[in-house]
This record gives C-alpha cells, sequence and structure tokens, in this order.
C-alpha cells in the first residue's frame, strides 16, 4: 500500500464495529463523524456514549440495558482471560466489565486503526537493528505504532519479524493476520500470564530477527526480553510507564534500561565525584538501546542512548532528549536537541600561566559532537581513557598520577574518548581519522612537558587547588543547567556569586554550550550571567 508523505494513510473498518451496536445506537452513530471515534462505552443504567480524543458524547437519553449489552456480546469473539474480544479481520478491541457473578454489565468498544506514516520520526532507530521502547500514557498511540514497525522490517526490510500478540491487539482478531503489519508473523498468547513463555518460545522456534511486543509489565517478561537480546534478536516494545523516569523507579521492569543498583564508595572516590558516599548506579546494559517517549500522539522524545540518559538520571542531572515531529515527505524533525556534552573546547595551553580571563571561542573541532559524557565532577561512568599522540606516555601517567585523577591512558586511539596531542601534530591524517571516527574531543599542548600536560588536564578535569570538589561540581553543575535553559527559553540567566576561579570554570561551560556569559556585580557578590549567542 502507498503511504501518503503528507499525512498518515487509516484503514480502520470501522463499520464493523458499529454494526455490532444495537439499532437505535448505531443509527445514533451514523451522525456523528467517524474519523477521530476513540472508543464507545456502554454500562448498564446509564446512557451509552461515544468517546472522542477531546469530548464525549451521549447516543441515548435512555439508559442501556443488559439485552444491548447481550447484543454486542453475541456479534463478536470469544472473551479471553484478560476480559478481551475482537471481529475477527479487524484491530478493533471489545473489552469488558463483568459483576461479582461473572456477568458482563459493561463494554468498551475500542476502535482499532491501521496508521501508516506514524513511525517516520524514529525510522531510523527501527531500521538501526537496535531495541526500541515506547513508552506513554494509554491511547497516545503506542501499539499503533508497533503494528507500522512490524510491517517497515517485514516488507521493506525484508526481515523476519514475529509479532507477539497477547490480546490480538496489534495483528486484530481471527487466524489470519490483519495486512497492517505485513508479512510479519503473528504468535497469539493463550493466556496472559504465559506472555514471557511465547516471548523466549518465538525466539527458539522460529528464528527471528526482530520481536515485536506490546505492554510488558511483569518480572518475568523483562527478564524474557532480556535474554531475548542477548541473543542478538532486535526488540521492538511497549512497557508500562509514561517516561523513562519512571520506568527508572519500578523495581520491576527497571532491568529493561540497565537496572539500578546502590553501591558504596570509598572516601576517595566520593570526594571526586562530589557526591555521597552511597550512590545508585546502573546495574548493566540496557535491553533496549533506545527509548521513545510518546506525550501526545504527535511529539516525540527520543533517548537515543539508553544508557547515557539512565545515567544522567542517576546522577541526578535531567536527561535532554531529542524532541521529533512528523515532517513533509515522511522525514524526522528535530524540534529541540541537546548540545554535545564535549569536555570542553579544543584549546591550546599557554606557556605561561598568565592566561586570558575568557577562553578563546571553541573552533571546529570542539563543535563535533562527543560519544562520551565530560569527565570532571559530572564525568562518564570509569575511567577516562586518554590517549596521548606524539607525546610522552610517561609524563601523562605521572601527572594523572599527582593529580589522582580517575584516568587513565590507552595504548589505541581507538579505545580513548580523549586525545592529547602536540600542536604541531594535530594536523596529521591519521590522527583525524581517528577523530573523525570516534567523535573524541582533541586537546593540544605546544610542548611535551609535565607542566603543560598538568596545566591542561587540570583545565580538563576542573582541578581547583583550595577549593572543594563539592563546590566545584554544584558549580559546573548550575552552569550546564543554566546553559540549557538559556538554549531552549533563549533568555540570560543569573547564576549564584562564585570566587573567581569557580566563575571561570562556569564561563568555559558557557563558552562549550557556544553561549555568551559576562561577570557583573561586586565582589563577595559578583558572578556570572549567561546570555544568547
Amino acid at each position: 500500500m502507498a503511504v501518503n508523505d503528507q499525512s498518515p494513510v487509516h484503514t480502520d473498518d470501522l463499520q464493523l464495529l458499529l454494526a455490532t451496536l444495537p439499532h437505535p445506537l448505531r443509527e445514533r452513530m451514523e451522525d456523528l463523524p467517524h474519523a477521530d471515534l476513540v472508543e464507545v462505552v456502554l454500562d448498564v443504567g446509564r446512557p451509552a456514549q461515544a468517546r472522542y480524543p477531546d469530548r464525549a458524547v451521549d447516543l441515548t437519553s435512555g439508559a442501556v440495558t443488559r439485552e444491548h449489552i447481550d447484543r454486542v456480546v453475541a456479534s463478536v469473539g470469544e472473551f479471553s482471560a484478560d476480559n478481551r474480544a475482537g471481529i475477527e479481520g479487524t484491530l478493533h478491541r471489545i473489552s469488558a466489565i463483568r459483576n461479582r457473578q461473572g456477568r458482563i454489565i459493561g463494554l468498551t468498544l475500542r476502535a482499532g486503526r491501521a496508521v501508516y506514516g506514524t513511525v517516520e520520526p524514529i525510522r531510523d532507530l527501527v531500521e538501526s537493528g537496535k531495541g526500541v521502547l515506547l513508552l506513554g500514557r494509554p491511547g497516545v498511540g503506542k501499539t499503533t505504532m508497533l503494528r507500522e514497525v512490524a510491517r517497515i522490517l517485514a516488507d521493506d526490510l525484508n526481515k523476519r519479524v514475529v509479532v507477539i500478540d497477547t490480546s490480538n491487539e496489534i495483528a486484530g482478531d481471527g487466524d489470519v493476520p490483519h495486512p497492517g503489519i505485513g508479512r510479519a508473523r503473528r504468535m497469539q498468547v493463550p493466556h496472559p500470564d504465559q506472555q514471557h513463555a511465547v516471548m523466549i518460545e518465538a525466539v527458539e522456534n522460529h528464528m527471528p530477527e526482530v520481536i515485536v511486543i506490546d505492554e510488558i509489565g511483569t518480572r518475568e517478561e523483562a527478564t524474557a526480553a532480556r535474554t531475548i537480546a542477548e541473543r542478538g534478536v532486535q526488540l521492538i516494545g511497549t512497557a508500562h510507564g509514561n517516561t523513562l523516569e519512571n520506568l527508572v523507579a519500578n523495581p520491576t521492569l527497571a532491568d529493561l534500561v540497565g537496572g539500578v543498583k546502590t553501591v558504596t564508595l570509598g572516601d576517595e572516590e566520593a570526594r571526586f565525584r562530589g557526591t555521597q558516599k552511597t550512590v545508585t548506579e546502573r546495574r548493566g546494559p540496557p535491553t533496549f538501546e533506545s527509548v521513545v517517549e510518546l506525550p501526545s500522539r504527535h511529539e516525540m522524545l527520543v533517548h537515543p542512548d539508553t544508557a547515557r540518559s539512565v545515567d544522567e538520571l542517576l546522577r541526578g542531572v535531567h536527561p535532554r532528549p531529542q524532541r521529533r515531529t512528523a515532517a513533509p515527505h515522511g522525514q524526522p524533525a528535530e524540534e529541540e536537541q541537546a548540545p554535545p556534552f564535549a569536555p570542553g573546547p579544543s584549546a591550546e595551553v599557554p606557556e605561561s600561566k598568565e592566561a586570558s580571563a575568557a577562553p578563546e571561542p571553541p573552533g571546529p573541532r570542539a563543535a563535533a559532537p562527543a560519544r562520551e559524557p565530560a569527565p570532571g565532577p559530572l564525568g562518564a561512568d570509569g575511567p577516562v581513557r586518554i590517549y596521548p599522540y606524539a607525546l610522552s606516555r610517561d609524563h601523562v601517567e605521572r601527572v594523572i598520577r599527582d593529580l589522582r585523577l580517575d584516568a587513565r591512558t590507552v595504548d589505541r586511539p581507538e579505545r580513548a574518548n580523549l586525545v592529547i596531542a602536540r600542536r604541531a601534530r594535530a594536523e596529521d591524517p591519521r590522527l583525524q581519522r581517528v577523530l573523525d571516527a570516534t567523535g573524541a574531543p582533541l586537546h593540544v599542548v605546544k610542548k611535551n612537558t609535565t607542566a603543560q600536560i598538568r596545566r591542561l588536564l587540570e583545565k580538563v578535569f576542573t582541578v581547583l587547588h583550595g577549593l572543594e570538589d563539592e563546590e566545584v561540581s554544584d558549580a559546573v553543575r548550575e552552569a550546564e543547567d543554566a546553559a540549557w535553559r538559556v538554549l531552549t527559553e533563549g533568555e540570560p540567566i543569573e547564576l549564584a556569586p562564585h570566587s573567581g576561579k569557580v566563575r571561570q570554570v562556569q564561563h568555559e561551560v558557557a563558552v562549550r554550550y557556544h553561549l555568551v556569559a559576562e561577570s557583573v556585580g561586586s565582589e563577595p557578590l559578583r558572578h556570572l550571567v549567561i546570555h544568547p549567542a
């Protein structure tokens, strides 16, 4: 089926759902719009309602009777253990409410639609081969997106796709899957409690390249998802939760994004990080490499690197996801995206200690995105990996030991997330190829001396002698949060008063984000104001 690039295409077979309604209700529905109908609700003793995204319309002035309920129940398929039924060949879902004796006294007739074009904003993630987890409130369109993901991967990319369809919501009721999932295969689940077992069975028996699963909600299902991911199968799924933060705080499902553990740091490590001795950290690699939050049907907040976003949350830093919406011709449009977390501009250390008060504007290398968070008080997990290029490795290691930095040298540039080089060798083609491939930031010194290397690393790791690590850490965090607010709101932000050394570090943070900073006021209340560029 051809997809219109300008707007999504809907297929809903809505007349089959309305045909199950009693005659008076069906007649009333003929006078109402169908395009954005969400559901029809029938409760014994109350007026029937047609519900839309922004309103509800009473279908009759009288109350629904048991005969009305029985008429609809007789027109649909069998109700399963989760009190859901369907209409064969459609995506509509009928859910039942029962009384204490087990008799059905209420029905929710949910209109199911195959919508083509909803996945375009995140198609790059889907086609990357990595796991993608969708989060959002009920009714926001998660299942609709799963259906189209299955079709795209099966039809456009010719992958072996298996849909685990617990309530027949993704591929519809009946033995023949709805064409909305394309050539993807569908495995039905006999009982909701067996969803995790069917997930494992799909991998063991049918050799899929992709598993599509809706509503991961139990510890067993989270464990099954991790098992599948560890076998090299791409997972596309949804989970109970609105945001990534909800998921991290959910002990049952936190394993989907790496899990959380509590560790006790040594005194030295706690001082270096600027944290308490007891901290929470990510337990392991996430099952889903990317997470997409769906605050509405037309907006997506994308965490392309789940591990990084979770680490930021656990450090008390609010993640900065990409904000995407649908754009013409099916191309993703990013309205808002966090600036790169580079360790700082590519700078040359001056030969004397008389450095200028304001750092130089960053060059082209500084503007390139970095794959690692900035080292320092808010640095990446584990030691920073430094590759000395055309420099003495012994000199670098000696400075690391003297400054007691959480860093180490590596013998191959491909393994580094920070490169130090002599200025005369910074343009070597081999070095440039490595930097382009890894995205590691480059810092240069004029001479191969420990004094030059020491001044550089003190600047990169925010080492300020005579100041508490916690004070520096808080000041850097304050400057980064303010820089992000300036970028998003476009208004100047005033920082708290600090000493000249701390203001210098905050000034460098502003430059890193390509913003303008100035010191205002008189001591001891002199402080920094960050302005839009």
